[in-house]
């Protein structure tokens, strides 16, 4: 039986590993809160305390790595930089948390390692989004994804592939509840990029089981509504108030391709969105 560890059991690596172990997978998750812990048992999630910073990794690292032959790495940079003063080292404080782990990676027995990302490694610039666009982050957030992208594949220790899903939403998780009641909102015509948590699990579950590794992956449902559209009907379909955007157009048609995961894969998107 492969193990397989997860760093980050949260909205998405939680049922995640719910979803490997009813498959039959050993599941080693990581969390930062001492509370969450008994959680991660209950579900037959093997549990462990791992707190990454820029500079040190607690020493549960090494038990949680260990006999796990692929690493699923899924912490957001939770950056909110907006201070142009703001000095490098702590712009690069996600990327120096990836440089922290990866000696550990490289000592342990990993030897696969799936990288959730974005697609806001992408810029506005480009119409269509394939693997084969050169990216061009403008959030800072972005930035560091790419450079811990980097990061990781050019290590030959261990082979890396990357996941870059578009906006993420769920049954408990949907953009339309923060932009309900808003107005003069902007951009009311440019295309949304959204994908469903259950996809999120399926795609990742057939790149393990596929054995798609040095690879990069967009990975966003095939439907590109208008934002105006698109969240005006969903404020209607939960009862909220709805949404007014702004009359000014936006020159911002950036659709992300997943016609690799659809042909690489042969993966069929579950869920509409939409």
């Amino acid at each position: 039986m492969t193990q397989i560890s997860i760093l980050g059991c949260g909205w998405l690596g939680l049922p995640l590993a719910k979803s490997l172990i009813a498959k039959r997978r050993s599941v080693n998750g990581s969390t930062t809160s001492e509370n969450k812990l008994q959680i991660l048992k209950d579900a037959d999630i093997n549990p462990f305390l791992v707190t990454l910073e820029s500079e040190s990794i607690s020493e549960t690292v090494i038990p949680f790595l260990a006999k796990s032959e692929i690493l699923i790495i899924d912490i957001p940079p939770k950056l909110r930089v907006t201070n142009s003063d703001t000095s490098d080292s702590q712009r690069k404080v996600f990327v120096e948390k990836i440089k922290t782990l990866i000696p550990f990676i490289e000592q342990s027995n990993v030897k696969k390692v799936l990288f959730v990302s974005s697609t806001s490694v992408y810029g506005d610039e480009n119409d269509l989004i394939t693997e084969e666009t050169t990216p061009n982050p403008e959030t800072e957030s972005g930035k560091q994804l790419l450079l811990a992208e980097t990061l990781l594949q050019k290590n030959k220790n261990f082979e890396t592939t990357i996941l870059r899903f578009g906006g993420l939403i769920g049954e408990d998780r949907h953009p339309v509840k923060f932009l309900a009641g808003k107005e003069n909102l902007e951009n009311p015509d440019a295309p949304v990029n959204l994908i469903h948590q259950n996809d999120c699990i399926n795609i990742i579950e057939e790149i393990i089981y596929q054995s798609k590794w040095n690879e990069v992956f967009n990975a966003v449902a095939p439907f590109h509504p208008t934002r105006e559209e698109y969240y005006t009907q969903k404020a209607k379909e939960q009862g909220l108030v709805l949404p007014k955007f702004g009359v000014e157009k936006s020159n911002i048609k950036k659709i992300i391709s997943s016609e690799k995961v659809e042909n690489s894969l042969n993966y069929h998107f579950k869920l509409d969105v939409c």
